[in-house]
């Protein structure tokens, strides 16, 4: 697996072929998840060199579909790892791996494995950062700019609704980002 390059090659395409519009699902988001991946990971105790990398690879991944597709982009984002990835030199049980991970992302998130845990926390890490205002801001700008969102009346009850039934899925986000969440959700 050449990770770095596989990883390398993707953001370098978000960067040079994502929407403007995609304000919140930009080249930035896919480096904020491949960082919390790799933090989530090491604080859970994964020093596994080949699932560390897999991780990484599914995080750079996993919205790769945005550049296609809004709608069900989890599955275009695995087409996109099942095309390039064996160029990197992942085997097809990596790339099928990728590809699970990649999938439980989609929310209502609902991970089966530690490894899909730690991609989930990572994806929504920011609920519970003090970065939460700007970046869900980002997420509202998005959704107006694809009519997914007539307006931002509803948008403080959407996002109360989504803060109240969302949970973190590691030991380590339930600590470190369940209280900054909740403490949104008051706020909210």
């Amino acid at each position: 697996m050449q990770t770095q390059l596989a990883c390398q090659f993707m953001l370098d395409t978000l960067t040079a072929h994502l929407s403007p519009l995609l304000t919140y699902h930009s080249v930035h988001h896919t480096q904020d998840v491949m960082k919390q991946a790799d933090r989530i990971a090491r604080a859970e105790g994964i020093n596994d060199p080949d699932l560390l990398q897999l991780l990484q690879t599914a995080a750079c991944y996993h919205d790769a579909g945005f550049l296609n597709a809004y709608a069900e982009h989890e599955a275009e984002s695995c087409r996109l790892a099942t095309l390039y990835l064996p160029t990197f030199g992942y085997a097809p049980a990596q790339v099928t791996q990728v590809c699970q991970l990649i999938r439980s992302t989609r929310v209502p998130q609902a991970p089966t494995t530690f490894p899909e845990a730690i991609l989930c926390d990572a994806d929504l890490d920011y609920l519970g950062r003090d970065d939460y205002a700007r970046i869900s801001h980002l997420l509202l700008l998005e959704w107006l700019a694809y009519g997914h969102l007539a307006d931002t009346a509803n948008w403080v009850s959407i996002q109360r609704s989504f803060l109240g039934s969302h949970r973190y899925f590691t030991v380590t986000n339930r600590y470190l980002r369940e209280p900054g969440k909740q403490q949104t959700l008051a706020a909210l």
